[in-house]
């Protein structure tokens, strides 16, 4: 395993300043938002898919600081009933920016239809009243599965691997959504971005969601979310609360650590069950806390993983007795 870093999670500092950090912890690569719903302060899409001179010259910072690209990243709603052809345009543009770079993955959320002639988003996270089934299926097999294919069959032609994270709000939120997209689309092309953090802040036992993808992830964030239990024990989970209100919240997204009662504990059986379910890919730092400053929340981070990152393969055998 290595350890890497998305770089939205230093969005207030300068790419240099951004590449200078991550060498300076010791970690191995970046990843890199290109849009959507980052302002992608790190990375000129259509410079870069304009020009071989500045994809050479950006490929070269990187890699004079020793990093290379783990994925690139256009997390958007591409299944918006208005503005979804125009993000499913960066994604595409993001693909074939990854081609163009060598970059193995782009990472993407699933998206989140409407109802049959809504202009809205809506998210069904219950078959009560009996439309909401009707609006599943909707969602399902006329607008998402006949998207991903197509979508699937374009990432194949360009050799990358489309990473679907995992998060409330979308059509994949859980482990049996994404296991439902990934077997009604049935290309190679697309597999998980484990991001813990969302599914945690649904309830979901992490060790049990890694069991259930295991041989389907392909890409990790390492983010941790912490529960606000007086609130969870009024109010549940599901919380509209401004994020900028992390006291009235029932959980939020935390500094690696401290999240969780058995803090590095924790980290370290989350790695050990990826390398169980066969993952030694990166484990990309996303730092979305309001309480921590972004790079002390950075460097915290590589420093926890840095002592729980199994990073040589497995090489013990019992004796041939």
């Amino acid at each position: 395993m290595e350890i890497g870093m998305i770089t939205d999670s230093l969005s207030s500092r300068s790419f240099e300043d951004v590449v200078d950090i991550a060498a300076d912890l010791g970690l191995s690569s970046i990843e890199l938002p290109t849009g959507n719903w980052s302002e992608a302060p790190h990375l000129d899409l259509d410079r870069l898919l304009d020009s071989e001179t500045a994809r050479a010259e950006y490929l070269r910072k990187v890699a004079a600081h020793g990093l290379g690209i783990s994925a690139l990243n256009a997390n958007g709603n591409q299944l918006h009933p208005v503005s979804g052809p125009a993000q499913d345009t960066v994604l595409r543009k993001t693909v074939r920016l990854a081609r163009l770079m060598e970059v193995p993955t782009v990472v993407c959320m699933s998206g989140l239809p409407a109802a049959a002639g809504d202009s809205s988003p809506n998210w069904v996270t219950s078959s009560w009243p009996p439309e909401n089934v009707a609006i599943l299926e909707h969602q399902w097999e006329q607008v998402a599965i006949p998207y991903w294919r197509d979508l699937a069959f374009f990432a194949a032609e360009q050799s990358v691997q489309l990473a679907i994270e995992p998060c409330f709000a979308q059509l994949v939120y859980n482990a049996s959504t994404a296991r439902r997209l990934i077997d009604s689309v049935g290309s190679r092309s697309i597999g998980v971005n484990l991001d813990p953090s969302h599914l945690m802040a649904m309830g979901a036992d992490i060790t049990s969601v890694i069991r259930e993808l295991a041989g389907s992830i392909v890409h990790v964030h390492a983010k941790d979310v912490r529960l606000n239990a007086p609130i969870v024990a009024t109010n549940g989970l599901y919380d509209g609360t401004a994020m900028t209100l992390p006291q009235e919240r029932a959980w939020n997204y935390v500094t690696l650590g401290l999240g969780h009662l058995a803090g590095e504990a924790f980290w370290a059986d989350f790695v050990y069950q990826l390398r169980a379910a066969g993952y030694d890919g990166t484990l990309n730092i996303e730092h979305e806390d309001v309480l921590v400053n972004s790079e002390e929340g950075v460097r915290r981070a590589a420093s926890l993983l840095g002592k729980v990152a199994l990073r040589a393969a497995p090489d013990w055998q019992p004796a041939d007795v």
